[in-house]
Formats: structure tokens, C-alpha cells, sequence
């Protein structure tokens, strides 16, 4: 064991030690190290958010919206209690995380309600943490985790591409029968989603219209529902040029899409290929139909861009209800790109769960064929 001098002489060198390395540091070092020191925090959870059970959204407003007026809860969550209860039954072992002595995870349904909300309204994540009682960066992380935990549960089940003759001729009669307007596989179109410009981007995302975007490319069955979609393309691409790029135009070209063979139209002999329908954005091929240039036109081609324009309104509707459901889709979002992917991806199934469990909903903003000469009532 050393004696006290020895002590004391090892003390000194640590000391001119310490002093020596902190000459080496620049001033801007210094201070870093200085506030660095100042904000040791103080609690690690604020007291606030600790009473969240007791004064947060989803313990205290949600039971009661759900037990006193279910339809304010549909309005809050954009979707009934009913579904809400589904997606959070199949969504549990996704999003569960396991209770340790170190600190109590989030509740499942919180997660699942603050998600839904932030997609429902919008809001910053800086604002709903004061009501929610959720730090702003846990939401950043819960609202990935949710999204992703949907598409992984649901993408196969509720928005597939069909492969064969069979599948797309289900979609074309659908298309004849609301739409008069046969032989059509899906409307396509594309839909710019704002966002905030991402770091060291340039002009990559920033699009015609004057502002920073992805581009949602979808297709659309006659009922609203999206079939196949394409998200995340740089807003400087045109609809074009995304779609050229596609899987989906690759593979209608090569015949692995499994598009029906040419057959006659009705009233007629002469076989007619299947198609999408698209604007003038759009190349026209044997697979795509876009309408007629509007100079000169006779009066059969203008009862075909009218017929046309009837079906691919179908598109034009769905990103309608789509953003009005999820006004997320109306802000300009602040995350980064890859999340804002993962948003919209999840916004396209819930709608076409909803779409599938509760047609009835929001059919004001749907065209609908209801005319006695066949005309649609538009819901534009």
C-alpha cells in the first residue's frame, strides 16, 4: 500500500495531467464541455408526461368517445371502433415491446391511436405531444414502427395485383359495368405528396408546381381501391417517366402480368387488347389508352374522351378520399423521405381495408352511374 506521499504525488501528476490535456483543447471545445455539463438532466422522465394515464388522449378521451358518442370516436380516428379494435388485435404482436424493470413501454393501443391520429390530422409531432403526453421523438419512432407493422400485416391481404386472366377480367367488368367503358385493367395516375426539402438534395424532389415532393403512382379499380401503387419517386420525375421505370409497365410489356388475350368488344368481332387508362401525361401503347388531343376533334372522339374521363376519374376520386381521410396527405410533411414512404404506403392500405370492411363511408366524394341516361353524378 502506498504511504500518504506517495499518494499525494500521484494526485499532483493527475492534476498537471488534466491541465495538460486541457490546453490541447481548442475554446470551442472548452465551452462545448462546459454547457456539456450544465445539462445533466435532472429527471428522465418529465413529471407531465409521467401522469399520462391519467390526463392523456387515450386513456381519458378515447374511453369516453368510445362508451358516450361513437361517432365522434369515428371522426377522431377516422375509422369506427370497431376497426380500430381489429387493426389492434392483429397489430399486438408487432408492436408489443416487453416490460422490463428499467422503464414500462408504450401500450399497443397508444401506439396504434397516436398513429392513426397523426395521420388523420396532420399535426406536428411537437403539438401532440402536449395532449398525448408523448415525447416528440418517441413519436417519431412509434409512428415508423405502427406504419410498418401495417404494411407488413396487411399489404398481402388487402391491396394485390392480380396475375391472371381471370383477376383482370374481374377488374375490366367491373369497369364496363360501372363505367361503360370496357376491356380497361385499372385507371392509373400519379399524386404529388409535399414534403419538407431533405439535406443535401438539390433539385431532385423539387416538381413543376413549385414545391418539394415523392410521387405516389397508383392504380385504381372501379371501386376505388388501389390495386398496385408506386411511392417515393423524386417530385422532379413526371408520371411518365415514373411509370416507364415501373415494375408493372415491365411486366404488362413481357406478358408476366397476366393480361387476358385480345378479344372482340361488345357488339363487335374484332379483338381489342386490355388496357390501363391514363391523361395525356401518358405514352399511348396497346396497353395504356389516353385520350384524344382536344383540337379538331370529331364528335365520336369526343364521346370517347368522355367515356374515358368517366373511368379515369375512379383515380382522381380515390386520391380524393384518400387525402380527406388522412390529411397527412395535405401538410407538408417533416419527415425524412424514407418515412413519408412508409406513411403513404400505410395510408393506402387503411384505405382499402376500409374500402373492403365499410364501402359505405364517405361515398359522397364517389362519382356514382345513378343517372337515368347513364350519366354519372360526379362526387368531385
Amino acid at each position: 500500500m502506498d504511504c500518504p506521499a506517495a499518494l499525494r504525488r500521484k494526485y499532483q501528476l493527475a492534476v498537471l495531467q488534466h491541465q495538460n490535456d486541457l490546453t490541447d483543447l481548442t475554446p470551442h471545445q472548452l465551452q462545448r464541455n462546459r454547457r456539456n455539463a450544465d445539462r445533466k438532466r435532472r429527471t428522465w422522465v418529465r413529471s407531465w408526461i409521467g401522469r399520462r394515464r391519467q390526463f392523456g388522449l387515450y386513456d381519458q378521451l378515447m374511453v369516453e368517445l368510445r362508451a358516450e358518442d361513437p361517432a365522434s370516436f369515428t371522426n377522431f380516428m377516422r375509422m369506427a371502433p370497431a376497426m380500430f379494435d381489429e387493426l389492434l388485435e392483429r397489430l399486438v404482436p408487432r408492436i408489443s415491446k416487453q416490460h422490463t424493470f428499467y422503464r414500462e413501454p408504450l401500450p399497443p393501443g397508444l401506439k396504434l391511436a397516436l398513429t392513426l391520429r397523426h395521420l388523420a390530422s396532420g399535426n406536428k409531432y411537437a403539438s401532440m405531444k402536449f395532449a398525448w403526453r408523448v415525447p416528440h421523438n418517441t413519436q417519431s419512432l412509434v409512428i415508423r414502427e405502427v406504419c410498418q407493422a401495417i404494411i407488413d400485416e396487411y399489404a398481402d391481404e388487402v391491396m394485390v395485383c392480380p396475375s391472371t386472366p381471370e383477376g383482370w377480367r374481374a377488374v375490366a367488368d367491373k369497369f364496363l359495368q360501372r363505367w361503360n367503358f370496357p376491356h380497361t385493367c385499372g385507371a392509373l395516375d400519379g399524386k404529388h405528396v409535399a414534403i419538407r426539402r431533405p439535406p443535401n438534395s438539390g433539385s431532385m424532389y423539387f416538381n413543376y408546381k413549385g414545391f418539394y415532393s415523392i410521387i405516389l403512382m397508383a392504380l385504381v379499380d372501379a371501386d376505388y381501391k388501389f390495386i398496385w401503387a408506386d411511392v417515393g419517386g423524386a417530385g422532379s420525375a413526371s408520371d411518365a417517366q415514373i411509370y416507364n421505370a415501373s415494375e408493372l409497365k415491365e411486366c404488362v410489356e413481357d406478358g408476366t402480368l397476366g393480361f387476358p388475350d385480345p378479344e372482340p368488344l361488345p357488339n363487335d368481332n374484332q379483338d381489342m387488347p386490355y388496357f390501363f387508362i391514363g391523361d395525356d401525361a401518358f405514352a399511348l401503347r396497346e396497353t395504356m389508352m389516353k385520350p384524344y388531343s382536344l383540337r379538331g376533334l370529331t364528335n365520336e372522339e369526343r364521346i370517347f374522351n368522355y367515356r374515358l374521363s368517366r373511368g379515369r376519374r375512379v383515380v382522381e376520386n380515390a386520391f380524393g378520399i384518400l387525402a380527406n381521410r388522412f390529411q397527412v396527405l395535405l401538410t407538408t410533411m417533416q419527415q425524412d423521405p424514407s418515412t413519408v414512404k412508409l406513411i403513404v404506403k400505410a395510408c393506402l392500405i387503411l384505405h382499402n381495408i376500409m374500402r373492403t370492411r365499410y364501402p359505405g363511408l364517405q361515398n359522397q366524394l364517389l362519382d356514382s352511374p345513378e343517372n337515368e341516361n347513364r350519366d354519372f353524378v360526379s362526387g368531385a
